[in-house]
């Protein structure tokens, strides 16, 4: 097996295992959960041993961090918008300083998002965070073996040294693209959507494009992607899917993946959409309720993808850019807007 195949291996067993785990146990609900913490694992990167755990670590803690936000702002719903603002701009902010490549900031808001909308009581707060913390320390165990594998056929690349940040990259357009992001949010919750969990992630997704002319590519992609996504999970959800076959195909649809997203992102959406509402809806897919999660996941990409391109758009105009700019700074210590 070459490397790239070990690595997608790697990624599939980080997310798949738990949910192995959990229908042993019965328990698929848990095994979904602590599966969401298991897609850490494609946070690795290709350096040495010490740098690559420490970075894999960091983000493991990120990821538990914004799962426990969200799924505490379930219980605040005037202060969900709020929260998955302050979690996107945080986020990217750290993403953006410290070059943290694709997929950046999205799975960190995924899983806020999820947590946001998952049904769960007061008093199950500290097992969900438990069960997502126990997920990325699968990750971390298995990315530690994998590493110690691979480096033995090939050698790392060199940490890349840290630019000089600058105020436009890492503060102001992270500001941006968390004012959206909360703004897609409240749209969704002005329209009074059920579970909308998947528009914040679509804005994430389309509005991170370097350029604006990337930033239209994506929305096309995202959208055609899932559509033909969403006729995928259809196909899928009409099978007679037990806890077994879920957790392989949870597993297969990571592989699928980790080869994909490198390549293409519109070819990777469209099993991006499937794994998503896996990971979100799996417990209720007897409940006769599929057409219904299908036909709201596409308004949710659409609508998601709307915001994201008016927040490209803000983002990429030299006009928005000189006055929001102007003003963002008198509002930041002078030491912070170097």
């Amino acid at each position: 097996m070459t490397g790239a195949g070990r690595c997608r291996s790697a990624a599939a067993a980080a997310s798949g295992l738990p949910v192995l785990i959990g229908a042993w146990f019965n328990h698929l609900d848990y095994g979904l959960v602590a599966s969401l913490g298991g897609l850490v694992f494609l946070y690795l990167p290709n350096t040495p041993l010490h740098h690559r755990m420490a970075l894999l670590m960091a983000c493991a803690f990120g990821m538990t961090a914004s799962y426990a936000l969200g799924v505490m702002s379930h219980f605040f719903p005037p202060l969900m918008v709020l929260v998955l603002t302050f979690i996107a701009i945080l986020v990217t902010m750290v993403c953006r300083f410290y070059l943290i490549g694709p997929p950046g900031s999205l799975f960190f808001i995924m899983a806020a998002s999820i947590g946001a909308f998952s049904p769960v009581q007061g008093p199950q707060i500290p097992l969900q965070v438990g069960l997502i913390t126990m997920g990325t320390v699968l990750a971390c165990l298995i990315a530690f073996f994998y590493s110690l594998a691979i480096l033995r056929l090939q050698a790392p690349k060199p940490v890349a040294p840290l630019t000089r940040a600058t105020f436009d990259f890492v503060v102001f357009d992270s500001v941006v693209i968390g004012l959206f992001v909360g703004i897609s949010l409240a749209l969704a919750q002005v329209m009074q959507l059920q579970r909308p969990y998947w528009v914040p992630v679509s804005c994430l997704a389309v509005i991170q494009g370097m350029t604006f002319r990337a930033v239209w590519n994506r929305q096309v992609q995202r959208i055609a992607g899932t559509g033909i996504g969403l006729l995928l999970s259809w196909g899928l959800l009409t099978l007679p899917l037990d806890k077994w076959s879920v957790s392989l195909l949870m597993i297969s649809l990571t592989f699928v993946i980790e080869t994909l997203v490198v390549r293409h992102y519109g070819l990777a959406a469209i099993f991006i959409t499937p794994l998503t509402i896996l990971l979100a809806e799996a417990t209720h897919l007897g409940d006769g309720l599929s057409g219904t999660i299908i036909q709201a996941r596409f308004f949710d990409t659409v609508l998601g993808s709307v915001v994201g391109l008016a927040g490209g758009a803000c983002l990429h105009s030299p006009h928005f850019r000189d006055v929001v700019g102007r003003q963002m700074r008198r509002l930041t210590p002078s030491r912070l807007g170097r």
